[in-house]
């Protein structure tokens, strides 16, 4: 009988090249461990946030400080307690109310007028063909480019006329509506698809039906965006009230603010309590909105 011999097995690490290790896998866990838990773009967005805040982090911090902390040389960066002194004479100021109430009234009724007008402006901008419709949208957008210290005489002769001067409804009309409301609702109806519509129209809706019914639901991102950016210039709007307004029961919030600034003394803890509390609900409005505002600005349509 002849003996046979079985070859030496090899090691296992010698049979085979070693595996990578499960906490390795190619070296990609590892890299993985080491990465920021953020994007690295947050490295650059975070201190530009902090800068912009800067301005509005100093004023509720002046609103809280004495004038003569906030008239000190070099000026205090943070109080030396809480002070509200500014934020009673505002709210004791029996005109104060009144300002805010006059403000409100101004700025809601140019947000739902321009979403109304807006609504049926961009509409047929953007889906009827009439005589002259391209050439009207291009007049209406040239307006865009003409500044407003070009149209305020003529706008405060055309109120004179009307009688509206020194009245709310001198501030309230020519907001009613604005080409920016039309034609940015006109591009968002653009971006919708039309076979949507045109199932409306075999069912028997009329054109107003369908924008009311259909199109507008499907275009709240860009209703909010023009509600927001509306809210914010009318609430915010100096000039024209400046020109229009004379007597201090028709004052606005803006207009009603430069009256704490005097020509030999001011009240400066005043003026920032009151700039506080002003871009509060300018503030509370965006951040209500903020998701489809975003939304707005960062969609490009939707595809049937």
């Amino acid at each position: 009988m002849t003996a046979t011999h079985s070859a030496p097995s090899l090691p296992s690490s010698a049979s085979s090249p070693a595996a990578p290790s499960a906490g390795t896998a190619d070296g990609l866990p590892g890299r993985r461990r080491g990465r920021l838990p953020f994007s690295a773009w947050h490295l650059l967005l975070a201190p530009l946030c902090l800068l912009f805040a800067v301005p509005l982090i100093w004023l509720v911090l002046s609103s809280v400080m004495s004038d003569a902390e906030i008239n000190r040389f070099p000026p205090a960066l943070w109080p030396s307690g809480i002070h509200l002194d500014g934020y009673r004479y505002v709210v004791g100021n029996a005109m104060f109310p009144r300002w805010f109430a006059n403000s409100l009234i101004v700025s809601v009724t140019a947000v739902v007028s321009n979403l109304v007008l807006g609504a049926l402006g961009g509409y047929a901008f953007a889906r009827m063909r009439f005589a002259g419709s391209k050439l009207l949208l291009g007049m209406m957008l040239a307006t865009m480019a003409i500044p407003f210290q070009l149209t305020m005489i003529p706008t405060f002769l055309v109120m004179k006329r009307m009688g509206l001067i020194d009245t709310l409804g001198a501030l309230i009309v020519p907001s009613l509506v604005t080409p920016f409301a039309v034609s940015l609702l006109r591009q968002f109806f653009l971006s919708l698809p039309r076979e949507l519509e045109e199932a409306a129209w075999l069912d028997g809706c009329s054109r107003l039906r369908v924008l009311f019914r259909i199109v507008l639901p499907l275009s709240r991102p860009a209703l909010s965006t023009v509600a927001v950016l509306t809210f914010l210039t009318t609430w915010n709007d100096l000039s024209w009230p400046l020109i229009a307004i004379n007597h201090d029961t028709q004052y606005t919030l803006q207009l009603g603010l430069t009256t704490f600034q005097g020509q030999h003394h001011t009240r400066w803890s005043a003026v920032m309590a009151g700039n506080v509390l002003t871009v509060l609900p300018v503030l509370l409005a965006f951040l209500a909105a903020q998701k489809t505002f975003i939304q707005s600005i960062t969609s490009s349509g939707l595809k049937g």
